[in-house]
């Protein structure tokens, strides 16, 4: 048809060769991100029947709707409980987002959990965790914790791990088995370009939104007599 411009290859055998290899490179370089995470984290996640007992495990905030925790939330929550309950960890610090007042996923997290039996004094809660470098962060820098169980779904478990391992916490991980629905399938997506930000977290190291002074939540709650 006339006025349509036929789209062509480069004419030269070099020209084409180069754009193959173009190609070929972003492939690696894009998945680059996911093989680190995968590095990290290979050998260290584990369910909650056969996760090393830990002191402390740290829930990741997943939204709220309608002031509860989303489905997705509730299943960490109920994993975390059930580590608390066996005797695996002794604390349990949920991270989330609380950036404004009428949006509280640490207090929303900290009621479910006392709904299943896990004392409030056991609960310590860190209002500022906004992405997973940021609550990896706070976890070591603000509440002093050194090695913990790391609780959250499976597509997003080597993410974790592979953060709070940089930021310094020896972590073990339980990925949250969830059905292959369409937020399973998002979430899944989302890693892969969750993963670039994550090496640039880790190769960066940047302060996370808020990091403010040290806080004895964590240390006072394993104080506490059980």
């Amino acid at each position: 048809m006339r006025g349509v411009r036929r789209l062509r290859w480069p004419v030269s055998r070099p020209g084409r060769r180069r754009l193959v290899q173009g190609v070929m490179l972003g492939c690696v370089l894009a998945l680059l991100p996911a093989t680190w995470m995968h590095a990290v984290a290979d050998g260290r996640l584990r369910t909650t029947a056969d996760v090393p007992a830990r002191d402390v495990a740290v829930v990741f905030g997943a939204g709220l709707w309608k002031g509860r925790p989303t489905p997705y939330l509730a299943h960490r929550l109920d994993a975390a409980a059930t580590l608390y309950r066996d005797g695996k960890v002794k604390v349990i610090l949920v991270t989330g987002d609380n950036g404004r007042v009428e949006y509280d996923e640490p207090d929303a997290m900290r009621a479910y959990l006392r709904e299943r039996g896990v004392p409030d004094g056991r609960i310590v809660s860190d209002y500022a965790g906004f992405d997973t470098w940021d609550s990896c962060v706070r976890a070591r820098k603000i509440f002093g914790v050194e090695r913990a169980v790391l609780v959250t779904q499976g597509f997003h478990i080597r993410r974790a791990v592979a953060l709070c391992q940089e930021a310094g916490i020896d972590a073990y991980g339980v990925g949250v088995d969830e059905p292959r629905d369409s937020v399973w399938y998002w979430g899944a997506t989302r890693e892969l370009v969750a993963a670039g930000k994550a090496a640039l977290d880790a190769a960066v190291e940047p302060d996370p939104t808020f990091l403010g002074r040290a806080e004895t939540g964590v240390t006072d709650a394993l104080g506490r007599t059980p």
